[in-house]
């Protein structure tokens, strides 16, 4: 089994986190793709806008009915910061014999030897990482450092210019937000757009 993860704060879920995962399972032929939502992103300041109980319904809405994608509430179970290592720890031993990557854009890549044992991180798992705008080559391994030499794959995707600050913004002054997350996604967020 093949297994990827794509963490992040999901403030809410777009169309690019989608294009992310689907994009790497396509690359790298993986059988399951898990979006992490997490409880307290360490490099996200103020951490997320919305609480967690309200972005898990918004990952469960966004993946619903695909079968390549699922959702992972580790680190929500978990609470307090979520960190990438001891999530995969989970991930691995709750899926023994898998092969695991973690899926991330450049951006992220860029600041990673900074990140809570980034060593642990590649022992348990590849890192499948996409080019984003503003980012460098995700091709090039001296954006890790020594760490991650030999674990990374690049996954090749078009560019997908969408950020939740984006969908939170048009929500914000009452506009259309269905170009930018999947249907059921904007649907929910009509009903309560940014309620805590």
């Amino acid at each position: 089994m093949r297994i990827g993860a794509l963490g992040g704060s999901f403030d809410p879920p777009h169309e690019g986190h989608l294009a992310l995962a689907r994009a790497a399972a396509r690359a790298l032929g993986l059988d399951r793709v898990l979006l992490v939502p997490a409880w307290e992103p360490p490099h996200k300041p103020g951490g997320p806008t919305m609480p967690p109980d309200r972005r898990l319904a918004l990952v469960r809405a966004a993946v619903a009915g695909d079968p390549l994608l699922g959702v992972s509430t580790l680190e929500l179970d978990r609470a307090g910061t979520s960190y990438t290592a001891e999530t995969l720890e989970q991930l691995a031993a709750d899926n023994p014999g898998a092969e695991l990557w973690f899926i991330m854009g450049a951006d992220q890549l860029e600041g990673f030897g900074g990140w809570s044992r980034p060593e642990r991180i590649v022992e348990l798992a590849r890192l499948a990482v996409a080019a984003r705008p503003g980012s460098a080559d995700p091709g090039l391994e001296d954006l890790t450092g020594p760490v991650a030499a030999g674990r990374i794959d690049v996954v090749d995707m078009p560019e997908v210019p969408i950020s939740s600050t984006q969908v939170r913004e048009r929500l914000a002054r009452g506009e259309d937000i269905t170009d930018l997350v999947p249907e059921p996604v904007a649907a929910l967020l009509r009903t309560a757009p940014l309620l805590p």
